[in-house]
């Protein structure tokens, strides 16, 4: 069974670990990545990764968890102004593709079909757009349906787009331009007309 660091140093190591296994299996999945690699890049051994995540299933399982953390709540969502939401997303997209990859190695390796995470994280995110449709500000429309369809707009330029990917080394005037259009795209399909 996985133990929790109690100590400073501990700590830090487990972090480390969960930044070498983040990259590590962002671009080679769970069947290609090498605890080897993960060890080496985050300057510890097999038997501390083992203590901490129990397995490498159990360490890609703490790598998801970590990381639905943080694309959930990369940006501040406002239920009434999806559209300012999705510019957040994209651009949170383009900083941390990892994040993006990795959701497409658990879909591909592990859920290929309905829910890709079991978590309560957008239950908020839920109530909040149901109220928004109560006040008139967004049309109408189950909100778990609104949000795949806002998130998926977002990733439109992301690692999981079948078209482009976008990165930090496109100029700032073609981000600029997708951000304009994916704001007024978001809004056009979700203002109550």
């Amino acid at each position: 069974m996985p133990i929790t660091p109690t100590t400073e140093r501990g700590l830090a190591t487990r972090q480390r670990v969960l930044a070498a296994a983040t990259q590590e299996f962002a671009e080679r999945g769970i069947a290609g990545a090498r605890i080897d690699r993960i060890t080496s890049a985050a300057r510890t051994n097999k038997a501390q990764v083992y203590a901490y995540f129990g397995s490498k299933d159990g360490l890609f399982d703490a790598v998801i968890a970590d990381s639905v953390h943080r694309i959930t709540s990369a940006a501040p969502f406002d239920g009434g102004n999806l559209w300012d939401w999705a510019v957040q997303l994209y651009d949170a997209n383009v900083e941390h593709p990892e994040l993006v990859r990795l959701s497409g190695w658990f879909r591909l390796e592990r859920r290929p079909t309905g829910m890709l995470f079991d978590n309560d994280d957008h239950r908020p995110k839920l109530e909040a757009i149901a109220q928004a449709q109560a006040a008139g500000t967004i049309r109408a429309g189950d909100p778990f349906d609104i949000i795949a369809m806002v998130i998926a707009a977002a990733c439109t330029w992301s690692p999981v787009s079948g078209i482009y990917t976008a990165s930090v080394q496109d100029p700032e005037s073609d981000h600029e331009r997708r951000r304009t259009l994916l704001r007024e795209f978001v809004r056009a399909a979700l203002t109550k007309s």
